[in-house]
């Protein structure tokens, strides 16, 4: 008999989970605001901006929206080996894996059965995310692969000897591809046509 195995990235620690309580999310009115009144009835008042870790954010979030997100942007670390005024962008290899997973798999959780999640990444980590978008998605859940031009070969860049990065990705990947509903399709069509 043949044992069905499941493709899947290994790093170091992988086993190891956050032990995660839940969490609730405290309003600070004098810095909530929104419309005085509604329009219409269908106006929707649960956008929220949230200030503070974002792995406790999203579990936070999980009590109240599990299977209810339809649109998920991320642009997180791209471990670049830089340090940065406000956070380090060089951790170990395993680390950022873990920390990624963490995330990923608790955004997955919030997102609905239609849902579509977008990572911005550069080329430093860009093939171990798109493993383990697959790993946590499915690999049959990976929408598209966008390429942009972030910069260009200019000034110190140009003299540079060797390869020069001038492009961003932004990862695609739907909850259910069966499911899928494409929330940005205006947009696409007119950034196509543009």
């Amino acid at each position: 008999m043949i044992k069905k195995q499941k493709l899947e990235l290994t790093w170091i620690g992988k086993e190891n989970w956050p032990k995660l309580e839940p969490r609730i999310l405290l309003e600070d009115p004098a810095k909530s605001y929104h419309a005085a009144q509604r329009v219409s009835d269908a106006d929707i008042f649960d956008n929220r901006l949230i200030f503070g870790d974002n792995l406790l954010a999203l579990k936070a979030l999980e009590a109240e929206f599990t299977g209810k997100v339809k649109c998920v942007y991320i642009d997180p670390p791209f471990n670049t080996d830089q340090a940065f005024e406000h956070y380090d962008d060089s951790v170990e290899h395993s680390v950022w894996l873990s920390l990624m997973r963490d995330r990923l798999s608790l955004i997955h959780r919030l997102l609905h059965k239609s849902g579509t999640l977008f990572v911005h990444i550069d080329d430093s980590e860009l093939a171990y995310l798109m493993a383990l978008l697959d790993e946590i998605f499915g690999r049959s859940n990976k929408l598209y692969v966008v390429t942009f031009k972030q910069g260009s070969a200019t000034g110190h860049k140009a003299i540079n000897p060797g390869c020069v990065t001038t492009t961003n990705f932004v990862l695609l990947y739907a909850k259910d591809k069966a499911g899928f509903y494409p929330v940005f399709t205006d947009t696409w069509v007119k950034a196509k046509n543009f």
